[in-house]
């Protein structure tokens, strides 16, 4: 059975970025792997054995251009309310929280943040399948 490891963006500014994922998460580098064109950094922290991998490719200048395929990357808190206030301390501009239930239900309740690059993180509360 395949396991689920981790997930790569491409980011224009390495120490700007691991910043980025270090105040808003917790991420830290676990690994750092560097070649002649490009540089791998694997952040994570001891939620879990997954890990963001932010590509660094030497020479890149301009900004990345994210397209209509990008998703989101998606992570899971104890309080949604104290992260979001924490947030809006650190400067991170959350946008606004958000219950989500469609048919009366409640699925989730979540804000977005966007990274350095332009990349956009769900921050759920952990609570039914988003634990």
């Amino acid at each position: 059975m395949a396991k689920a490891i981790h997930s790569m963006i491409r980011v224009l500014d390495e120490a700007r970025s691991v910043r980025f994922y270090d105040k808003a998460f917790g991420l830290k580098i676990s690994d750092r792997l560097d070649f002649e064109n490009f540089t791998l950094v694997y952040l994570s922290n001891p939620e879990s054995g997954f890990e963001l991998e932010l590509t660094i490719n030497k020479g890149q200048t301009e900004a990345y251009e994210l397209g209509n395929g990008y998703g989101h990357f998606a992570v899971s808190v104890d309080n949604l309310d104290e992260e979001h206030a924490r947030f809006e301390r650190e400067g991170l501009s959350p946008r606004k929280l958000v219950a989500f239930a469609p048919d009366g239900k409640l699925v989730g309740r979540f804000f977005f943040v966007a990274d350095p690059d332009g990349y956009e993180i769900e921050v759920l509360e952990r609570s039914g399948r988003f634990q």
